[in-house]
């Protein structure tokens, strides 16, 4: 180098490359803390239902995956994990990977379990709420050849024949299993409690006649109904139904109070991304708002009723306490 010539100075970034390199670094930690919502889901998701298939929450979730899956862009598959009236399959989304990629459709049974027994689980914590979906009431329905006809009927018949009369359950802890136990103790009768691991299973057998009485939705009673192979004593809820108007309640036909209201939310693993409950949530509020759902699930004995993640904390916590003061009144013991 000659010793008169300069070293070259690096050239310093002009005021528009300083802008564009500030706004680059602005942007880098919104674009990742974005990138959950813009990037999920790239796969299938899986929708578990804690009970086998043929029940009304496995109808609620059937009817919801695919509204959902065309709001998402991807495939909802729906897996079946009955036993233990839900908390088989409840167990294993507690368990899952929080990725978005594995949802629980829940039901009355996630806030009965807690009043009976200590849970690999809690109802709350170990889950990211997503919303409630439906509620709807269920119907005391026997099979068409049992000689009763009314609450009174069936309650005069258990007790001219103590202890062989048979109610079916869709599992140890579900709403069909506390209808059958209000039943029993509001009524001061004798009957045997069978737990099967679904509601399609107790129909099945109550059909067949092997069983008495079930506490069964009305959408699957209707079509049994229509055929002739049932009959409905009464509606477990609170008010007669639409689709059932001539049918009482059980609090009207002489057990006052009987309310066996159910409901069904979607829930995730707990730790989900923040992003992501966001997109759910947000999904599912649009297709429960939809006209058509809210007619399809009408047609079918039940009613959209939506709650936000906080909404629906408050709701479990109350229906585990209404549930633990319906377990200790009734001397329910598992």
């Amino acid at each position: 180098m000659h010793p008169h010539a300069r070293r070259a100075r690096p050239r310093q970034p002009g005021p528009v490359l300083a802008l564009c390199a500030l706004l680059a670094a602005i942007q880098a930690p919104l674009a990742v803390a974005q990138a959950p919502r813009e990037s999920w889901p790239v796969k299938p998701i899986r929708m578990v239902v804690p009970f086998a298939p043929g029940g009304g929450t496995d109808m609620v979730g059937r009817a919801i995956a695919p509204r959902l899956a065309d709001r998402l862009g991807q495939p909802i598959l729906v897996e079946n994990r009955g036993g233990a009236g839900a908390v088989i399959g409840t167990t294993l989304v507690a368990r899952a990977n929080p990725d978005g990629y594995t949802l629980l459709v829940c039901d009355t049974a996630h806030t009965i379990q807690p009043a009976l027994q200590k849970l690999p689980y809690d109802p709350i914590r170990s889950f990211s709420l997503l919303g409630t979906m439906v509620k709807g009431d269920t119907v005391l329905a026997v099979p068409a050849s049992l000689p009763a006809n009314t609450v009174r009927e069936f309650i005069d018949l258990a007790r001219a024949k103590p202890g062989t009369l048979v109610a079916g359950t869709a599992g140890l802890g579900s709403s069909g299993h506390m209808s059958a136990e209000l039943l029993r103790v509001m009524a001061g009768i004798d009957i045997v409690i069978a737990h099967y691991k679904g509601a399609g299973a107790t129909m099945g057998d109550l059909l067949a006649g092997n069983i008495h009485v079930s506490g069964i939705t009305i959408q699957a009673a209707m079509p049994h109904l229509k055929s002739g192979r049932l009959k409905v004593l009464a509606n477990g809820g609170s008010a007669r139904s639409p689709l059932l108007p001539d049918v009482p309640t059980v609090s009207e036909s002489g057990l006052p109070g009987y309310n066996t209201t159910g409901w069904r939310g979607l829930v995730g693993p707990a730790g989900m991304l923040a992003a992501v409950i966001a997109r759910l949530t947000g999904e599912l509020r649009e297709v429960l708002a939809a006209e058509e759902t809210k007619a399809y699930f009408q047609g079918n004995g039940m009613e959209v009723d939506y709650r936000d993640p906080k909404a629906f904390a408050t709701y479990i916590t109350e229906d585990v306490r209404r549930w633990q003061q319906v377990v200790q009144k009734a001397g329910i013991r598992l």
